[in-house]
């Protein structure tokens, strides 16, 4: 399988590349810093410099050219404003979803947020609110368009613990609680696994289901 992540320094997409690589997967990962080149190396992926805030949808198309899925795992992180929650949390998944299409690549996972589809809450700031807003509206961007094979999965509170390879992995709701960065990871290589599994929404927690068991249990 060839592999695009954008956002490919990620601490998600690290470990991903890593379990994509480990079984001989080609992937490329597309990142903004040409300073983040080598952790991609390291983690077995290709880097790609590209900024997705500035490109356009034609030339991250000619980035995806042979690839069998993209993976849009980019966020505008800590520490960053509501603007760049709207220019790349948003507008950087439309771009991706865009090129995708033009370059005939159907398989397009999207990892979202949990609660993307609820009205924010105002306590927790207006970053805050517009993450949730711009996260939102790009999974409506994605449930729009025939011409893509989606999915969007919406982790709950992330850990760096170690993963459990133990999940719930369900159509939400399913409550809030948390989820290893390791366990997410898992789950995409899963799902990028599963073509069944496509045109859903899923929210995922740890829990007692192994992540393999999880996924195949979608295909019922």
């Amino acid at each position: 399988m060839d592999v695009v992540i954008a956002g490919g320094h990620g601490q998600i997409a690290l470990r991903l590349s890593r379990l994509l690589a480990a079984r001989g997967d080609t992937v490329r990962g597309i990142i903004r810093n040409p300073e983040h080149a080598d952790d991609l190396r390291e983690a077995g992926a290709e880097p790609v410099v590209r900024d997705l805030e500035s490109a356009t949808a034609d030339e991250v198309a000619g980035l995806l050219t042979g690839a069998d899925a993209v993976v849009f795992a980019a966020g505008a992180g800590p520490g960053s404003g509501a603007a760049r929650k709207d220019t790349v949390d948003r507008a950087a998944s439309v771009l991706a979803a865009d090129a995708a299409e033009r370059a005939g690549v159907r398989d397009f996972l999207q990892v979202s947020a949990m609660g993307a589809d609820e009205r924010p809450d105002t306590s927790r700031g207006d970053v805050w609110a517009a993450y949730i807003r711009a996260k939102g509206e790009a999974e409506d961007d994605l449930r729009a368009r025939d011409g893509l094979d989606w999915l969007i999965l919406r982790p709950g509170r992330l850990t760096d613990d170690p993963g459990t390879g133990l999940v719930r992995l369900a159509e939400p709701p399913i409550g809030h609680d948390a989820v290893t960065r390791d366990d997410v990871a898992a789950v995409l290589v899963a799902l990028l696994d599963e073509p069944r599994v496509r045109r859903r929404t899923l929210d995922l927690l740890n829990g007692g289901t192994p992540v393999g068991d999880a996924v195949a249990d979608l295909c019922g």
